[in-house]
């Protein structure tokens, strides 16, 4: 799930923006009354994590939103989730792929990742559904007895307490449905959309399959 998330996110550290971070989130925090209060925000938390980390403010470069290093993570993200995973007394995330690595274990870490669980799972409908439950959130909110009552079965092996949102996915040759699980709903923390989750849960099953082969190789 690390490499998958590093490599959706940068090309494992190829692509990590070249826009100077704190124009970047000057722009938008006085620019774009649409989130401005929330660049604000991030603007002030920059500022405190070069305080912090002795760096020069106008030395770190992002995306055009002011996401920084290998996992692109926002100065909040950076000051609540970074860590230095080395052992060197510093934490970075821009050239130091042990601390990136490590940074976003972290964060999946403290949203509570589940390790071994399911993230999805396959939906049999067998009854007419309302269209209403479909894409209704992310975060999980009904269980998966609730769901079978409604006539949405899935594998026997979970756990029927496990709580679960009800996904439609559209898909080349038509739409495709899907449980997310809790381990789905962590993955949608790094980034709020159910179609990077699937991508990067997609991702990370191709990478595990390939780690797998080359294993028994």
């Amino acid at each position: 799930m690390i490499v998958a998330i590093i490599g959706v996110e940068t090309r494992y550290g190829r692509i990590t923006g070249s826009y100077r971070v704190i124009d970047a989130l000057a722009t938008l925090g006085f620019d774009y009354p649409e989130r401005g209060a929330f660049f604000r925000g991030q603007l002030k938390e920059y500022v405190q994590l070069v305080q912090e980390e002795q760096i020069d403010p106008l030395s770190l470069k992002g995306s055009y939103a002011g996401a920084m290093g290998y996992g692109q993570f926002i100065p909040s993200s950076y000051r609540a989730y970074a860590v230095d995973f080395d052992g060197d007394h510093k934490r970075d995330i821009w050239s130091n792929p042990a601390d990136a690595i490590g940074s976003v274990a972290n964060y999946f870490a403290r949203h509570g990742w589940k390790p071994g669980e399911a993230v999805t799972s396959n939906v049999v409908i067998n009854a007419t559904a309302n269209p209403a439950w479909f894409n209704a959130g992310l975060e999980p909110q009904v269980t998966l007895a609730e769901w079978a009552s409604r006539g949405i079965n899935t594998r026997t092996d979970l756990d029927p307490a496990q709580k679960a949102t009800l996904m439609q996915l559209e898909m080349a040759d038509g739409n495709e449905y899907r449980f997310g699980l809790h381990n789905f709903y962590v993955i949608t923390r790094y980034n709020h959309s159910r179609l990077y989750g699937m991508a990067v849960h997609e991702l990370s099953q191709m990478i595990a399959a390939a780690y797998r082969g080359s294993k028994q190789g």
